[in-house]
Parts: C-alpha cells; structure tokens; sequence
C-alpha cells in the first residue's frame, strides 16, 4: 500500500514558511532566549528529554538554553536520582526526569519491542518472557555492565547472538544507566539496572498518548503527525491528533502538509532575531521532525554526520550553519573549540559566534579554565 502525506485542504488554514517554523521551534526550544526561570530539571521536562547517548551532550544542551546553568547542578540531579538515562524515543538513550522514565517508557514499548523483529535470526530458540526475567533478577540483584548481562544470557542460549541478546535485554526491560555514568567529569562505564529498582516503587503504566502530544507540540511545534511519529519512533497517531483536534490550532506548511499546535504557544515573528548557538551531536532540534528544513538548509543536508560519527553543530540566524569540536590539552589544561562553518563568514557573524563560543566554554570549561578558539577543520575530508 502506498503511503501518502495528509494535505491540509488549500485556503483552509493559515500557511507557515520555513523561517516562521524556525522561529516557533527555537522558541519552544529555549534557543531564541536563554531561560532565566527554569530550572535544570524543570528544563529537561519541558524539553520531553534530551538526547544523552554520550555523557557530555546534555550538558552542552542546556549550556545553549539556560542563562545560569551550572554543569553540577545536572550532575547533581542525576546522582539523587531526579533525573535519570535510559532508552525511550526512537530506542536512543535519552536524559529524562524520574516521572518521566516511568510514562515515556511504557509508552514506547512496543515499537522497541517491534525494533526486536531485526534479530529474529540472532534469537532463534530464545523466549523472550524468560529472557527477561532473568535479566531483571540479574540486573536488579547488581548492576550489571552490559557485556556482563550478555555473558549471564550466553549460559542460558550458548547459540544465540550475543548482541541480539543484549538489545533483547534493552528492549524488553526498562532499564536505566545507574551513576557515576552521566556525571560531569566523573568516568564511569554503563551498568544497567531497572527503572524500578533505581527509583524505587513502580516502573509506571502505559499512559495515553494524549498529554505527550501536547508536550511535544509546546517543545517542538508547530508538527505535523509525521513529525511526531519520528520523534518518538510511534506509529498510527493520527487518531490522536484528530481527537485532540477541536482544542488545537492547524496550520499548513508551504508544501500542503497539515500542521498542529498548541493555541496559545508563541509563534514569533520570522523576522525575530536568532543568536548564535553551539549545539551538540544528536541535540533533539535537529532530529525531532520528518521535514528538519525548519532548521537544517537543503544544501547541508548530512554534512554533519562522517561513517559513523556525527559532530556538534552551531546556529546562525537560527539555522545549520556548520560543526565544532572540543578538546582539551592534558598538558596545559587548554580547552580548544575549532569552529568549521560550512560557508564562508561574514565579519559581523564570525564575532558574534567567537562571543556565544567564549560563553559556551566559560560554562563547560570553567571561569578559571584556559581556552582557545580557532575557525579550522573538524570534519577530515
């Protein structure tokens, strides 16, 4: 069956170009203006979770989004157990508060459990129930590395793929990354144990999907359905948006695609000025809508990403503008930002982006710290 794209009938609804997308998004996302008033944890729930696969991206995340933020504050949150890391939307490590690890999760189940269907071969003769059930006693007696709960289901299924035991693990159980993992420079390996065990009480139901389409909307909208089915890695949510319909706006974007937001959410003028921004690799901006022309240009479509490695990137005007990278000298104790624009700058911006990176490495590298920024190559060819 050919799959089609839901066209807003033409002159029904009011038509959003690109930078009036932009606008709204980046305001929804704390980008347009730092908060002054929201808290870190407050922050992370507001932003439905942040993308964490790596320690130091939630970090940079909110460095770019809140006006005082204080990398131990995050740090601190994680090791009292308000927030935590775990495996949610489109099966990638995200940094949740406590209350949310235990709706979104259930609330993603079965499309990671769908992701399961990949491994059928590597996970011929294994029950799924049991397998889980031992690696929840496993996991929840210790905290378990994963290539130690691969090793303890190897015993049980000597035949199967070790990898696929392990997604099965991850896909079947909510299990959550415990600390000193995630720590601001802090080192420390993945140990996995249950949402249940790490935070106490229960590990939450399935929820309607009602209320996680209007956060995704106050964080990401305007959005099609499209857009919130690939954030959240969900499937037929169509008939969410049309219950929810009678009590929100819609919109069309210059291609016929319906749109949807909240009533009241702000939708500033496209004209609304854009600072400059330095994000990280996987920040959810980037990776949240079917259509990222919102914020990614046509012509730097998958310039941010090398085999399999992707870079930070910057904003300017509000847009994919190129990628950075920081490294630290451990002989000096010199932090290095090289900032590669994937065109060339003009005066007025390559300023404006010298100063947002000297406050970015001010909060990440430390008032106290040394650094050095260079306009150069991050991206080998």
């Amino acid at each position: 069956m050919t799959k089609t794209t839901h066209r807003a009938p033409a002159g029904t609804a009011p038509v959003l170009g690109v930078r009036a997308l932009n606008r709204a998004t980046l305001d929804r996302q704390l980008l347009l203006r730092r908060s002054a008033d929201l808290s870190v944890g407050d922050a992370v729930a507001h932003l439905v979770g942040l993308q964490a696969q790596n320690v130091k991206p939630p970090y940079h995340a909110l460095a770019a989004r809140l006006e005082d933020f204080d990398p131990a504050g995050l740090s601190a949150l994680l090791e009292s157990r308000d927030l935590v890391r775990m495996v949610t939307m489109r099966s990638t490590i995200h940094l949740h508060t406590a209350a949310d690890a235990r709706t979104l999760r259930p609330l993603v189940q079965g499309a990671l459990e769908r992701e399961l269907s990949a491994f059928r071969k590597g996970l011929a003769g294994v029950d799924l129930t049991e397998l889980a059930a031992l690696a929840r006693e496993a996991v929840e007696a210790e905290p378990r590395t994963p290539k130690q709960l691969r090793e303890l289901l190897l015993v049980r299924w000597p035949d199967a793929d070790p990898q696929s035991l392990g997604i099965a693990a991850r896909c079947t159980l909510p299990l959550v990354q415990v600390t000193p993992r995630g720590l601001w420079r802090r080192g420390g390996q993945v140990a996995l144990t249950t949402v249940g065990a790490w935070l106490g009480g229960d590990e939450g139901t399935v929820p309607a999907p009602d209320d996680t389409v209007l956060r995704y909307l106050g964080a990401f909208g305007p959005a099609s359905v499209k857009d919130l089915q690939t954030w959240a890695g969900l499937t037929r949510m169509r008939e969410v948006f049309e219950r929810l319909r009678p009590g929100l706006r819609t919109f069309r974007d210059e291609n016929g695609v319906e749109l949807f937001d909240l009533p009241d959410a702000p939708r500033p003028d496209p004209d609304t000025p854009a600072p400059p921004r330095f994000l990280p690799e996987f920040d959810n901006l980037l990776l949240s809508h079917a259509d990222r022309a919102r914020v990614v240009p046509a012509a730097y479509k998958g310039r941010t990403w090398k085999g399999n490695v992707s870079y930070p990137v910057f904003l300017l005007d509000g847009f994919l503008a190129g990628v950075w990278r920081l490294t630290q000298d451990t002989e000096g104790g010199t932090a290095l930002l090289t900032i590669e624009p994937f065109e060339p700058l003009r005066r007025g911006q390559r300023e404006e982006l010298t100063r947002e990176a000297e406050r970015m490495l001010t909060r990440i590298a430390g008032a106290s710290s040394s650094y050095d920024i260079r306009f150069g190559t991050v991206i080998d060819a």
